[in-house]
């Protein structure tokens, strides 16, 4: 049982090394949101790629939505010239890391959640409050949920070589349990 798997959401952190006064940039960008009462952060939406950007006044920021490290690196290209454009002079930045992917799988089979909550081991179902069983699988450490109609959604992890493997361990896993 082979199975391709889509990335569709990457979030990606990064710091443009120096401070930002949130309040004063806020006032220029049209697609911003800043309520420092609710959120320490600013929001502001990019367009193409599409995602969202959340930077705080010490310049971190968190890179959302993007699907991959290139769409990042676009994003925070146009972060850096707003900046810049706005008189926060960024002379240098931090690399981009990986903090969560979230990707997706369908296999052509149903699956029955029920005899796999109940075989295996790290897993939590309970079909009245959340249709998807919660899979934690430890090596390599991801949290999949899977769903009777053969939908597989994966989440935790920080390399695209580790959903791959993880993905094919848990069709190996699950094969018994599928129709």
């Amino acid at each position: 049982m082979s199975v391709n798997f889509k990335i569709h959401n990457m979030i990606l952190s990064t710091s443009v090394n120096r401070p930002v006064k949130l309040d004063r940039l806020s006032l220029k960008l049209d697609k911003s949101e800043y309520e420092p009462e609710q959120f320490p952060g600013l929001v502001y939406r990019t367009e193409s790629p599409k995602s969202g950007v959340l930077l705080f006044s010490s310049g971190r920021l968190n890179i959302v939505g993007v699907k991959n490290i290139r769409e990042g690196r676009e994003v925070l290209s146009q972060i850096v010239k707003i900046l810049d454009d706005n008189g926060f002079e960024v002379k240098n930045k931090s690399k981009l890391k990986v903090e969560n992917i979230v990707a997706s799988a369908k296999i052509a089979k149903e699956i029955n959640l029920d005899k796999i909550g109940f075989e295996f081991e790290n897993t939590e179902y309970e079909p009245e409050q959340f249709p998807g069983l919660i899979y934690r699988m430890t090596e390599p450490k991801l949290v999949f949920l899977l769903f009777s109609s053969g939908r597989i959604v994966c989440v935790g992890s920080t390399k695209t070589d580790d959903i791959k493997k993880g993905i094919a361990k848990l069709l190996k896993q699950i094969k018994p349990f599928s129709s």
